[in-house]
């Protein structure tokens, strides 16, 4: 499919919102690129930013539903808790905390309402693309790559994909590399797998 084409039936996308998306992801990219150490574009958030912008270039479905999968309920999560505290000063799951860091430079913190546009983002390109169902399995390969990596190549202090212990602080309890490999698991057994089943379910249709 050509991005530039004007006609909606051949271009599912429309050229303007392709440029506009990616101009948002290339200020990110661009900021957190020189204010954060290049381990933070990891974070399975960040990727899903970035590769999410190529599949609306490409209008790959598979790429878009594997990003769906990455993404959706780690962002609903993280919405829940940043409009939790920001209406009702109630934290919940202190995903969004550091937005309400005064230490943090406001426009730093206001980057990262990407986190709110990205998985409408991702519900609409995939109810534009349809979803692919290999996505599960390729999500769950492509995670089984990430995490590891992420391991080996960062710090406990950082703790990118909470692949040192869950929310922020390192866990004590568990081997690491046990504590790993129950990561491993979780994320495809109870982040894709039910994420697939409803994007299976309502956006299957779609595909051509």
């Amino acid at each position: 499919m050509s991005g530039l084409s004007s006609d909606p039936s051949t271009d599912p996308i429309g050229f303007w919102i392709k440029a506009l998306y990616t101009l948002l992801v290339a200020v990110v990219a661009a900021i957190y690129g020189v204010k954060y150490k290049p381990s933070n574009f990891l974070w399975f958030s960040e990727v899903a930013l970035l590769m999410s912008a190529m599949a609306l270039w490409l209008e790959n479905p598979l790429l878009a539903s594997m990003m769906a999968l990455a993404a959706l309920l780690p962002e609903l999560a993280w919405n829940v808790d940043f409009f939790a505290r920001l209406i009702l000063r109630l934290r919940l799951l202190g995903l969004a905390d550091y937005m309400f860091e005064s230490r943090r430079p406001l426009y730093l913190r206001s980057l990262s309402l990407f986190h709110v546009v990205l998985p409408i983002v991702l519900v609409w390109l995939v109810h534009r693309l349809g979803y692919d169902r290999r996505a599960l399995v390729a999500q769950t390969l492509f995670a089984w790559v990430l995490l590891p990596a992420t391991y080996l190549l960062t710090s406990a202090h950082d703790n990118i994909n909470w692949v040192f212990g869950p929310g922020s602080r390192p866990q004590h309890r568990l081997p690491p590399l046990v504590y790993l490999a129950a990561l491993m698991i979780f994320f495809p057994a109870l982040i894709y797998l039910p994420t697939h089943w409803l994007l299976a379910r309502f956006f299957m249709k779609a595909m051509s």
